[in-house]
């Protein structure tokens, strides 16, 4: 229990979380980048960048552009391979947790199953790894470049692949580009998933109008903050009404409020991600107010938000 008397704590999957608020990957790097910005024992956790089998380099330049109430990115997923985070990042992730509460959840991805296998392995022989967020946005490439997490057949054999080598508990997270978040949250459990995260970003384009050219290099790209709120609201709140597992819901998440809508529509805690473009220190400041929102709401516990929306 804090110190201004409500219980923040939150479990997913068997992980208790000091706070429902995480930094979301892709927005934090490896979380050792933010140790002099922000308090990490203030905040519940963080998900690190997307972590393949070898190293990445992502898309080419332009990949990131700011959007009205929000921002496009095509990144595509840049990062050093998990051996690398491994050999550079993980001992000093080990000195945090040691020294905080937080949790380290790595986030897996690839473009065959046996990609996602091959990371998760390597991941299971470290410690300090508290689950893992296995990205079901990507494009299998065995399966002519369909999506994973748009096909329910290719994404109960991912979920059921990832559960039968996992070593830690498995969140998988979904991609919005769906006729039903519900269905595709429920293929999830019925795999096997020990949780669910969404959403991920919308796929979306913004045309230069003086050269009309696509304004980022790769034609399309993902939508994310707040523009996105209240849809993603719409879709956690269907997820959450149809699996049993825990939702962490993410989507233009900036302030305190936002994250209570988030919890009251069914999440048992909340990411955090484009925020931290604006002002790399909203992870901690939102944690922070949110202790201070369910002070003055009189709110025991914060569990007891989740789900809370009255009809």
């Amino acid at each position: 229990m804090d110190r201004h008397g409500t219980d923040m704590r939150v479990t997913i999957a068997g992980v208790e979380f000091a706070n429902p608020v995480i930094a979301a990957s892709g927005t934090f790097g490896y979380g050792t980048e933010f140790e002099e910005i922000v308090s990490l024992g203030r905040i519940g956790g963080f998900v690190t960048k997307g972590l393949s089998i070898a190293p990445m380099d992502g898309n080419a330049a332009p990949r990131i552009i700011e959007t009205a109430a929000g921002m496009m990115n095509s990144i595509g997923l840049q990062n050093m391979g998990v051996h690398a985070f491994i050999a550079k990042r993980m001992p000093e992730l080990q000195r945090i947790k040691k020294r905080t509460r937080i949790n380290v959840i790595a986030n897996v991805f690839g473009t065959t199953i046996e990609d996602y296998l091959n990371v998760i392995r390597v991941l299971n022989e470290v410690e300090g790894v508290a689950m893992y967020e296995i990205n079901a946005s990507c494009p299998n490439t065995s399966h002519g470049g369909a999506v994973f997490g748009t096909d329910s057949d290719l994404l109960r054999q991912l979920v059921r692949a990832v559960k039968n080598e996992a070593q830690r508990p498995v969140m998988v997270k979904l991609s919005p580009n769906v006729t039903s978040i519900g269905h595709m949250a429920w293929v999830a459990q019925d795999a096997g998933a020990d949780a669910v995260s969404l959403v991920n970003t919308f796929v979306a384009l913004a045309i230069d109008i003086e050269t009309r050219k696509p304004r980022i290099a790769n034609v399309t790209a993902g939508l994310s903050g707040p523009a996105i709120k209240p849809i993603a609201v719409r879709m956690v709140h269907e997820a959450a009404q149809s699996v049993q597992i825990p939702v962490v819901g993410m989507g233009g998440i900036l302030t305190a409020e936002d994250a209570v809508e988030f919890l009251l529509a069914g999440a048992t805690a909340v990411q955090v991600g484009t925020a931290s473009y604006a002002d790399p220190r909203a992870v901690e400041k939102i944690a922070n107010d949110l202790k201070k929102w369910c002070s003055a709401h009189h709110v025991r516990k914060v569990t007891e938000l989740t789900g809370g929306m009255i009809k």
